[in-house]
């Protein structure tokens, strides 16, 4: 049995990534901004607060996100407060639920410089990379793991698997599936220092 803790806990793949590592019989804190029935506070940019929620787990899962804040601030302080948290706490092991848009395609360009895709979200898109261009500046075993396209809201049931791909906007993966992928990287780490797209 592994111990997990969620930031993020409130958010769709948070929230699945809870159910999933629960189901598999891990010891799981789940963490959210303000604390509610099941969820405890925690801040995802304050350093001190990561590090004691941490201490003694094996491994982070972090699907973050806040819409109050501009996406360039807010994904690199999060980064940095990761690293430096995780550092005190001892934890080596972020898997993070990182974005499509910045995973290349099978010709190697990147979905979001690819023809036809919407840029209206582009600063965004490059926030998530400047999140990414952080873990990798540091000592931190983490792995960065999005769809290869998008969610399938239409149908989110959890089909029991997935595979690793490049990205294709056409791609589906619901939620539930998506959380598989993570706790498979918490359990037994498999990718390091990257960034990966899986799919069904």
């Amino acid at each position: 049995m592994s111990k997990i803790l969620v930031i993020g806990a409130r958010g769709r793949a948070g929230r699945a990534a809870v159910e999933e590592a629960r189901g598999r019989g891990h010891e799981v804190v789940a963490v959210a901004r303000t604390a509610d029935a099941g969820l405890v506070s925690g801040d995802v940019t304050d350093a001190g607060r990561i590090a004691d929620l941490a201490a003694g787990y094996d491994a982070v899962i972090a699907g973050v996100y806040d819409g109050g804040s501009d996406p360039a601030e807010f994904f690199p302080r999060a980064a940095r407060a990761l690293v430096e948290g995780l550092e005190k706490a001892g934890v080596a092991r972020l898997v993070w639920v990182g974005l499509a848009s910045i995973l290349p395609t099978a010709d190697g360009t990147l979905l979001m410089d690819s023809a036809g895709y919407p840029t209206e979200y582009r600063s965004f898109f490059l926030a998530h990379q400047a999140a990414l261009d952080v873990f990798t500046a540091s000592p931190l075993d983490w792995v960065s793991v999005a769809p290869t396209g998008d969610f399938d809201h239409a149908n989110p049931s959890r089909k029991g698997g997935y595979r690793v791909a490049s990205a294709n906007a056409h791609d589906l993966i619901s939620y539930a599936d998506l959380a598989i992928a993570l706790v498979d990287e918490a359990d037994n780490p498999t990718h390091h220092r990257t960034a990966i797209g899986v799919t069904v």
